[in-house]
């Protein structure tokens, strides 16, 4: 993986203090081409010439384009993993005595991380035979089964950073379910929680910060070990594209691509460098509404390592 902060080359426009929202046609030439996996209200994935190349069902919330080409994918009810041919050769149903799941993720051992919501939130563990080999029980601080958690994520010391929305936390656990850090996103300079900055997709990146969505707060931020902000792009730097992102990933080139859930039609995907330049965006109809999403190349060349998303 390579979260190392590279400039962006190409056309590239900076937009500055900018409030209105801005149409296609008003955003810069793309300076990269990329493929994509989109998860929401619809499933697919997109080619560099923004043709699709392959669509399933929607509903998806959480998923990821696997080494082998088949597709991890979290729906509310179950996850799948899916081959190209649409032929299913993995699930996991959804447990009764909770209401929902959020994410998934492919581990490093081989076995698959779900999240369940409701009565007993929790991280579970899969193996490839469907059997669940370890349980986490998760602290979200809230009844309401929709905003306990989102994407959680195995980090490479073998613990999870979980985001919970409306605790406006990000807990780290351990995979006995303590809870060993906690990142709190209403700060002050993020505008407090009058902001609902309500953390969505964490990542922990190589240099060891951690990038984080915050949903109805429009913005991106990223963290440092000591919970300082080290970096951050709001609608005041991008025109007013945001709109409730959820998803975000990190590029190997050292821009971040940030993903629109309530955008239903235009512009849903934006790409930005480090210094807030606009370098790519989609408006591609099956990307409207995206949940979550993965950039699987850049200009013909796979995206290297595993996604940071």
């Amino acid at each position: 993986m390579n979260s190392s902060i590279a400039p962006a080359v190409g056309l590239v426009l900076t937009l500055v203090g900018g409030s209105l929202p801005l149409s296609a046609a008003e955003v810069p030439a793309n300076t990269f081409r990329h493929s994509y996996l989109v998860m929401g209200g619809k499933t697919a994935i997109i080619g560099e010439d923004q043709q699709p190349s392959w669509e399933y069902r929607g509903g998806s919330r959480d998923g990821f384009v696997l080494p082998n080409g088949n597709v991890l994918i979290a729906f509310s009810d179950k996850v799948e993993e899916v081959t190209r041919d649409k032929t299913v050769v993995f699930t996991y149903q959804r447990s009764p005595e909770n209401s929902e799941i959020g994410t998934t993720q492919r581990l490093y051992n081989g076995n698959t991380l779900v999240t369940e919501l409701g009565a007993r939130p929790r991280l579970l563990e899969v193996n490839p035979q469907g059997t669940v080999v370890r349980t986490v029980p998760l602290q979200p601080e809230t009844d309401n089964a929709h905003m306990q958690t989102r994407m959680a994520r195995q980090l490479r010391n073998g613990n999870f950073l979980v985001p919970h929305l409306l605790a406006f936390a990000l807990k780290e656990y351990t995979p006995d379910g303590q809870v060993v850090k906690v990142y709190k996103t209403d700060l002050k300079e993020l505008g407090g929680r009058a902001a609902e900055n309500w953390p969505f997709t964490a990542i922990r990146l190589d240099n060891g910060n951690t990038l984080v969505s915050l949903t109805h707060g429009n913005k991106v931020v990223e963290l440092d070990p000591q919970h300082r902000v080290y970096w951050k792009i709001t609608n005041d730097d991008v025109g007013g594209l945001f709109k409730d992102p959820c998803g975000s990933q990190r590029l190997a080139n050292g821009n971040t691509v940030v993903g629109s859930h309530a955008a239903s039609s235009g512009i849903s995907l934006v790409e930005v460098t480090p210094e807030h330049r606009i370098v790519w965006t989609s408006d591609h109809p099956l990307a409207a509404g995206v949940h979550h999403f993965q950039i699987l190349t850049t200009n013909g060349k796979p995206e290297p390592g595993m996604p940071l998303k």
